[in-house]
């Protein structure tokens, strides 16, 4: 279930906020071949499954950047925002990847609303941490802080 903001009023009211997390996302080895040919990061550990039994993860790993890059339209599953003319990403404080995302594997999205601060232009910037967890697993696969900006 999706938590909605209303306006720059909504938003701000969501400051400390836990958004919870979405359902489960399998992780194909076709979205990560899609994503190795869009990147053109064609390392084996990712696209070389036969390859990478071989290697130090017994079999192919998402890349991390598209770990990162699946955060947008699961944080759309997190929340819901109305009444505001445009929003963007305005880049990122902090990320790491504490464990790989085996294909076949499958992830969510945690996400906690830090901060909203006023901005200059009837805005206001949102902080978002962000975990991305793995089915089963002991560490997270990606953990990120966002910062986007909204306005009204």
């Amino acid at each position: 279930m999706s938590t909605t903001a209303r306006g720059i009023e909504g938003l701000t009211s969501l400051a400390g906020r836990d958004l919870g997390r979405t359902d489960w996302l399998e992780i194909t080895q076709e979205r990560v071949n899609t994503f190795a040919d869009a990147t053109d990061d064609h390392q084996w550990i990712h696209t070389d499954p036969e390859k990478a039994k071989e290697g130090p993860f017994k079999g192919p790993i998402a890349h991390g950047y598209l770990t990162l890059s699946l955060i947008i339209p699961m944080f759309g599953d997190l929340l819901e925002i109305s009444g505001i003319s445009m929003s963007v990403n305005y880049g990122l404080e902090k990320v790491r990847f504490p464990s790989p995302v085996p294909v076949g594997a499958k992830i969510r999205l945690h996400g906690v609303v830090d901060s909203v601060e006023e901005v200059k232009g009837d805005g206001v910037q949102m902080g978002v941490a962000f975990t991305v967890e793995v089915e089963g697993g002991e560490k997270p696969a990606c953990v990120a802080q966002a910062v986007y900006r909204h306005y009204a």
